[in-house]
């Protein structure tokens, strides 16, 4: 059995030991082995270890045992059924359901389908759910209908709390259908954040590049935001597929071309490749696609917890991503921006104005800087 072959396979069996022990893991194996409990992810939700539960599900899943499930579009979708429950009268109830439903987690799926990234991020879809069905529940106790709202009760609901603007969503969908009138709500306010300073940039840079006594894991992951400017979710994602040799030379791929890398961050990359496996979870696969294995089998690490580990060592992803792209905008034209770091072009053309950046001179930069005489 696959997982069997994980577990034992684990670099330090006192740690799968330990899963076995304590995590209730081998009671669920047991239950599986035994047929009391259906090889499912259906049982498995139900169960009451879910915790052990979820740690055994993806190395079932890693092991070819269950079928590939998006976690959380499962749990936001388990999770819409809960805070439906709880909303009065049930009008109101029916109405965010409809919203919930057809509008946000068809939104949440067809975007999950056509994407590559091993998880599907879900807090502002959860977030414009809350609020919807905050605002209902504030209706039926404060205010009038929903199909009797006025541009007065919205203006009353927008100054109980900062989040409010959040029904913005729902509030144009249901206007759509006629549910309620064509009501102004402000676009939630974007937190565009500080950038760090060059210097703070740099030095942080620095310290990741040639302290050897920090993991290699924060190493690689905070060159690759102050370096590069990733976001926390690409960084996550990366595949060692991403990272290549070519004549000696240590290549990243973050978008269409790959960017070579300087020392001595190849060398933390390729030795991340090389023991990376130790840090991966007990039941993981021997090998792994995952350049930063997560804590479940099979699955890489996530956002939060790689923001977390560069916190602890005083990098901040918003901070830092900004300085990394205003000063990267000021260096290359915003359609090679695009092309080498993933970005949209409208993304890349945002950081360029952020830098003040002036790409008339670009031509002439490079004919001056450059050989253009055909080889022979």
């Amino acid at each position: 059995m696959p997982v069997f072959e994980a577990i034992c396979a684990a670099r330090t069996p006192k740690s799968a030991l330990n899963w076995l022990r304590r995590d209730g893991g081998a009671a669920i194996l047991g239950q599986l082995a035994a047929g009391t409990l259906p090889a499912t992810h259906e049982a498995l939700d139900a169960h009451p270890r879910r915790r052990a539960a979820d740690h055994l599900r993806q190395a079932l899943v890693a092991g070819g045992v269950l079928p590939p499930r998006d976690e959380e579009l499962a749990r936001t979708g388990q999770w819409v059924t809960g805070i439906l429950a709880a909303i009065e009268p049930a009008t109101g109830r029916r109405l965010v359901q409809a919203y919930a439903t057809w509008h946000v987690m068809h939104r949440l799926r067809a975007t999950a389908s056509k994407g590559s990234r091993p998880r599907t991020y879900t807090a502002h879809a959860r977030n414009n759910i809350r609020a919807a069905a905050d605002f209902t529940t504030w209706l039926a106790r404060d205010g009038p209908s929903l199909q009797q709202c006025s541009q007065a009760d919205i203006d009353r609901w927008l100054a109980t709390g900062p989040a409010t603007c959040l029904v913005r969503d729902f509030m144009t969908w249901a206007a759509a259908r006629g549910h309620c009138p064509v009501l102004h709500v402000p676009r939630p306010a974007r937190r565009a954040g500080a950038a760090a300073s060059q210097d703070q940039r740099w030095a942080l840079a620095a310290r990741l590049l040639h302290d050897d006594t920090l993991d290699p894991t924060d190493r690689a992951a905070g060159c690759l935001l102050l370096l590069y400017g990733q976001q926390l979710s690409r960084i996550a994602a990366m595949t060692t597929s991403q990272v290549t040799t070519h004549d000696s030379t240590v290549h990243v791929r973050f978008g269409k071309h790959d960017i070579p890398v300087p020392e001595p961050l190849g060398h933390i990359l390729t030795g991340l490749i090389r023991t990376g496996r130790s840090h991966a979870a007990t039941g993981s696969p021997a090998t792994t696609i995952w350049l930063f294995p997560g804590s479940l089998p099979g699955q890489p690490i996530t956002a939060s917890r790689v923001g977390q580990r560069l916190n602890a060592l005083g990098i901040y992803a918003m901070a830092g991503r900004r300085a990394a792209l205003t000063d990267l905008a000021a260096q290359l034209p915003a359609a090679v921006l695009a092309d080498l770091l993933h970005l949209s072009p409208g993304a890349a053309v945002h950081w360029m104005h952020e830098a003040g950046a002036d790409w008339t001179r670009y031509a002439a930069d490079l004919a001056r800087t450059r050989n253009h005489q055909p080889r022979e």
